[in-house]
């Protein structure tokens, strides 16, 4: 293969057999338990990179289920998400993500920088309740419940947060394991089309696990639970910090 023909294909490993296809990443029918929680300010402020600011002392504990997905198919996420400021704009870090297929875990780690880790999430109505689990092996280490469809949330205020902007801290090492990319990225998502978005009694039970610390952040009380289906894309990232320069 010539050089060139190297840097024309090369966009993902394997050269020869890509981990994951070239974008657009539309998502459809995926749906959201989001549960919001009041924690450690100290732990948070400890844990949020700089030049991000925390303006309250919350998380919001998220379970996604995605079963139709343009080039990564059908799974599941579970993470947590943390409301920051930037430059005085509003957003959203994302803190921890724990998903169950390879190759969106190997894209949102080398294009956008999400903390990818590879676990089983599962998000499923049981009866009269939505349950969101993620399990790191065979340990529980999350389990989020809210009553089904209880009532109707406030469908701008759902589409709003959903438009605000998020934040990665995308970290690529060098060959000699010093970071060669370290950066604060930019995303947004795109053409959001909400199906439905619904609220209920919530509650979220975390367990301490070395390798899936979402305990780090303990849940002191739970402020809101919000159950949403929406269509989306999933829009590439800027770079708006580089913390090597």
């Amino acid at each position: 293969m010539k050089e060139g023909h190297v840097r024309e294909r090369a966009f993902s490993m394997p050269l020869t057999s890509p981990a994951y296809p070239t974008g657009p990443y539309r998502f459809c029918q995926r749906e959201y338990l989001v549960i919001t929680y009041r924690t450690d300010p100290e732990r948070l402020r400890e844990l949020v990179p700089g030049p991000l600011e925390v303006i309250e002392p919350l998380v919001k504990y998220e379970f996604i289920r995605m079963p139709d997905s343009s080039g990564f198919g059908d799974y599941t996420e579970s993470g947590q998400v943390i409301p920051v400021s930037f430059r005085g704009k509003q957003g959203s870090y994302t803190h921890s993500m724990f998903l169950n297929d390879e190759s969106p875990i190997a894209a949102g780690r080398e294009l956008w920088g999400f903390p990818k880790k590879f676990a089983q999430p599962t998000l499923r109505a049981e009866t009269d309740t939505l349950v969101g689990t993620l399990d790191y092996g065979p340990v529980r280490v999350a389990t989020g419940t809210m009553g089904y469809k209880h009532k109707p949330a406030d469908a701008a205020a759902v589409l709003a947060s959903l438009a605000e902007p998020n934040f990665l801290l995308k970290i690529i090492p060098h060959v000699d394991g010093s970071p060669r990319i370290c950066e604060l990225v930019e995303y947004h998502l795109e053409d959001i089309d909400l199906r439905g978005a619904w609220t209920g009694p919530g509650a979220l039970d975390l367990h301490a696990h070395a390798l899936a610390p979402v305990a780090d952040l303990p849940v002191l009380e739970v402020v809101s639970t919000m159950h949403f289906i929406a269509d989306l894309t999933l829009g590439l990232g800027n770079v708006v910090h580089d913390y090597l320069r």
